[in-house]
């Protein structure tokens, strides 16, 4: 008869606390990820209360496991010869309400949890505006374990009798519930629990076969866990860099970015892709455990073997200058913020094979830049890594196994672009594509990703919509997607949601145009917008932002017809160009003589010289202010042009005057 490795054990909630806070019972790091939702902590204790089972834990007996931390606060016993391996969230659920203390989110904001209690219906629910105001709820249950049964009863009945008359039976239901309440820490919590001599891989190994029943976890999960047992510093430092992603550091560098916030499990993917150049993780877990796949035998030292493969790969991942560079492929290929990424494993794939390219066959940076920003174009348009993203990698991962220097590496990824964007894809597939009404369609940020490459200008405006779109500069809501043709406009069967709502009935315009223009047919707003830009102005902005020549007067479906083939041609060019090198600013003729025909407006503003009084013929310092109050206001809206040289009436004046020597 085989050894069974664990006993059965019952504990009560009481003594687990009283453990945490001992330091016996090893929970993990209070500093680590609280993912549960209030509303689950609520259901918890809801379940508690009634005698429901709330499952059990999954604890491990040893006399000394390093590296364990508590969230106890007793400094009796600081090293635990328990520790929880599953059951983290419900013991840190149960720990966090009946002490008062905060937990931290994944945001790495500290955050209490409290659960408000209506002794008379006898009901949880997740503290709110609402329940602090009524006052038949204990606001936050922590008080129930802080203060006397009797006076939490004689208060909770005073105030809830301010506000209602109280039956004798009232009071009776509202005595019980408190008492109940009160007596939870005797609740009966089973748990297995695993012997002292188990070795840390049959723990994980346990842990990955209890679980992979009834909680599903994933491939990630399992090494994950196998992390935390054999390289805890590891899944922390990757735990960190995840956090530290989501918000801008107060000071010096960080993860910090506005197109991702990535997950261990994404970060994991590229690290494991960059040890071991697989995409599926299904065998990495065996392999990180040291298992001979000859033998079938698990070997530390293959096992350390490994691992360092997994340290060397992660450390590259986790580096903020690869990271960042990274970062600036997506910049070059004309995506600016997260909402224009329709596929986040299409990133996290580019990444990986951004760091094959940089870390291992030391692509110069100018040139993998170029191929990875044409690459993600590529992916994302393409929708190359949704679906079976894993076989559409292991099949990159492949196609690079043999590149053994940088021209080889650049050729195979062209190589593999031009077999994805094939003249029928350009010509046939994307205009189709194009023609939906889908609000995230990889061929509507291709499409605004081919502007910013191409240095497209806003519709009916002279600012770029790079610009616009650039987070650090601009707030989104300056910038609003047009419907070309209204809906007041269109018939009745145009007009439905699926009609108006197509993708080539929209363009970027800026808010102030689009609340003049509101409900105006085309053939009204156009020529009294235009008329403020040169001809040359207009045929350049509409050719950029995909605009048919005489739009305004064609029927509608002809219109949609002829913008989505020139759509898909504006896509195609955004992608040569990122073919034909790293994209340059492209100069803007602005046409002086229209601006100064048209006059001062909210964005247009003259000013006769730069720094001369003309009435003194000297320098006047009042003048320069002047002109910096302008600048600064145009940087602190919405931009805009400031002529020197013409007076407020639109007379030229010329900078003569100006001494600029």
């Amino acid at each position: 008869m085989n050894k069974t490795i664990f006993k059965k054990v019952d504990y009560d909630i009481g003594g687990l606390i009283n453990d945490i806070e001992l330091g016996r019972l090893g929970l993990p790091d209070i500093q680590r990820p609280f993912v549960w939702q209030n509303v689950k902590v609520r259901d918890l204790f809801d379940s508690m209360y009634r005698g429901y089972p709330i499952g059990y834990l999954l604890l491990w007996e040893n006399d000394y496991i390093e590296g364990h931390k508590t969230i106890g606060t007793s400094q009796k016993q600081m090293v635990p010869n328990i520790v929880i391996v599953d059951g983290q969230q419900r013991l840190t659920s149960v720990y966090a309400v009946f002490k008062g203390m905060e937990v931290v989110r994944d945001n790495l904001q500290p955050e209490r949890i409290r659960i408000a209690f209506n002794p008379l219906e006898q009901k949880f629910e997740v503290a709110s505006a609402a329940t602090r105001q009524d006052r038949a709820f204990v606001e936050d249950i922590s008080v129930v374990w802080q203060k006397d049964l009797f006076q939490l009863y004689d208060d909770y009945v005073a105030a809830l009798r301010k506000t209602r008359e109280l039956t004798e039976e009232d009071t009776k239901t509202i005595k019980t519930s408190l008492t109940r309440l009160q007596n939870l820490p005797s609740f009966s919590l089973p748990a297995l629990a695993l012997s002292a001599d188990v070795s840390e891989a049959d723990v994980a190994e346990v842990f990955v076969r209890v679980n992979s029943t009834g909680k599903s976890l994933n491939q990630a999960d399992f090494i994950l866990t196998l992390m935390s047992v054999f390289w805890d510093d590891g899944r922390i430092a990757l735990e960190d860099f995840c956090r530290q992603a989501t918000q801008p550091s107060a000071g010096g560098p960080s993860p910090f970015n506005h197109f991702i916030k990535p997950s261990p499990h994404q970060l994991l993917r590229v690290a494991v892709g960059l040890a071991f150049r697989r995409a599926r993780l299904g065998a990495i877990y065996s392999v990180l455990r040291g298992k001979d796949l000859e033998t079938g035998e698990y070997r530390d030292d293959a096992r350390e073997q490994q691992f360092g493969l997994l340290k060397n790969a992660q450390q590259r991942a986790l580096d903020l200058n690869n990271w960042h560079g990274f970062m600036h492929c997506l910049k070059q290929a004309g995506f600016r913020t997260e909402g224009m990424i329709n596929s986040e494993m299409a990133l996290i794939y580019t990444y990986l094979l951004y760091l094959i390219g940089k870390t291992e066959l030391k692509v110069p940076e100018r040139d993998l830049r170029a191929a990875i920003a044409r690459w993600f174009f590529m992916a994302s348009l393409t929708g190359r890594y949704t679906g079976s993203s894993e076989s559409a990698m292991e099949s990159d991962l492949a196609m690079l196994r043999d590149a053994e220097n940088p021209d080889q590496f650049l050729r195979q990824l062209a190589q593999a672009e031009t077999i994805a964007l094939t003249s029928d894809f350009w010509e046939v597939t994307l205009p189709n594509e194009l023609a939906n009404s889908a609000s995230r369609s990889p061929s509507q940020f291709a499409f605004d990703a081919a502007l910013v490459v191409l240095h497209a200008p806003v519709l009916f405006s002279t600012t770029l919509v790079r610009d616009w779109l650039d987070p650090a500069t601009q707030p989104p809501e300056s910038l609003e997607r047009h419907h070309l043709f209204p809906r007041a406009f269109l018939g009745e069967s145009e007009s439905s949601g699926q009609q108006i709502n197509q993708i080539a009935n929209y363009a970027y315009i800026e808010s102030q145009d689009n609340r003049l223009i509101a409900d105006k047919t085309p053939s009204e707003y156009v020529p009294e917008i235009t008329a403020t830009f040169s001809d040359g102005d207009v045929k350049r902005m509409f050719r950029l932002n995909a605009i048919p020549s005489g739009w305004e007067r064609m029927p509608y479906s002809e219109f949609l017809r002829e913008r989505r083939t020139l759509m898909a041609g504006i896509i195609r060019e955004g992608y040569q160009l990122l073919q034909s090198g790293p994209a340059v600013d492209e100069p803007v003729t602005l046409d002086l003589a229209s601006i100064i025909a048209a006059g001062e407006a909210d964005r247009v503003e003259f000013k006769a010289t730069l720094r001369t009084n003309l009435h003194t013929g000297e320098k006047d310092s009042r003048m320069e202010n002047a002109v910096v109050k302008t600048i600064a206001g145009f940087l602190n809206t919405h931009g805009g042009t400031l002529i020197i040289g013409v007076a407020d009436n639109g007379d030229p004046v010329g900078i003569d005057k100006d001494d600029f020597a």
